[in-house]
């Protein structure tokens, strides 16, 4: 599962290789926020031109609502485009054309930025090709009048790791963190989120990505517990068996399952 979302704008084709090779685990070449109205047709030329099946990124497209969204879908079906990012997902129907003009296989993650996105986020997370939900907290400020970015935002984020487990999905994405150069706030932000049940985060600079790469990667006391979890389930064919003292049932296997998941992959 992708933890790191790394943005990188579409009219800086410079940036492109090296937004690929920071790390992240995932490339999102902007075509929305980061591009001014009069650079997007370049923007979407760079992408063009760059786009490749060897590095595959994300597309954030302009939202349905924009002038631009018709010329945007014309790159979604291109090599090297593993999906497509959503801006301001406000219904399904921008899903299901997304959907018709992608590559078989591509996938598709509503970004939730307003009020009526986030009323609307279980219907968006059950839409068919969604593989799961990220939220721009940033605008979801402005557009609801919220101040503050912590407890302020809870209600919100607990929705959409709530709806996420409902339709199915992934754990959702976490917002950016504005603070470029304060590492103490990002490692903050990452942990709360964490805890909170998202999966990942927005990177805007290539600087966070190490950080939100090793804040949702489990502890090594977790996965140390997990390993041993399964050795035991799988000694005792997967029914339930003590450990330590503790009843471990189906629930604890699943945990440690998912915990490990994060970092080697499923297993079988």
């Amino acid at each position: 599962m992708d933890r790191s979302y790394l943005f990188v704008p579409g009219n800086r084709p410079e940036r492109f290789d090296k937004a690929y090779a920071a790390g992240a685990h995932a490339v999102i070449v902007d075509l929305e926020d980061a591009v001014a109205p009069a650079d997007k047709a370049a923007a979407r030329k760079a992408a063009r031109a760059w786009l490749t099946a060897e590095k595959p990124v994300w597309l954030r497209i302009n939202g349905p609502e924009s002038e631009w969204f018709s010329s945007d879908l014309d790159l979604v079906a291109l090599a090297g485009v593993k999906g497509v990012m959503l801006p301001k997902a406000e219904d399904t129907v921008a899903i299901a054309e997304i959907r018709g003009r992608v590559r078989a296989g591509a996938r598709i993650i509503p970004l939730i930025e307003s009020a009526l996105g986030l009323w609307r986020a279980e219907a968006i997370a059950c839409a068919e090709g969604v593989e799961r939900l990220a939220f721009g907290s940033v605008d979801f400020q402005l557009d609801t009048g919220i101040a503050g970015e912590r407890e302020e935002l809870l209600f919100a984020r607990s929705q959409l790791v709530l709806v996420s487990r409902v339709a199915g999905r992934l754990a959702p994405v976490d917002g950016v963190t504005v603070a470029l150069d304060d590492e103490a706030v990002l490692r903050e932000d990452v942990e709360r989120a964490r805890r909170l049940g998202f999966g990942g985060k927005l990177c805007i600079h290539p600087k966070q990505v190490a950080g939100v790469n090793a804040g949702f990667r489990a502890p090594d006391a977790d996965l140390a517990w997990a390993r041993r979890v399964l050795e035991a389930a799988d000694a005792a064919a997967n029914n339930a068996v003590r450990l330590d003292g503790k009843l471990i049932d189906r629930p604890i296997i699943d945990r440690a399952r998912a915990i490990l998941a994060i970092v080697e992959g499923p297993r079988s």
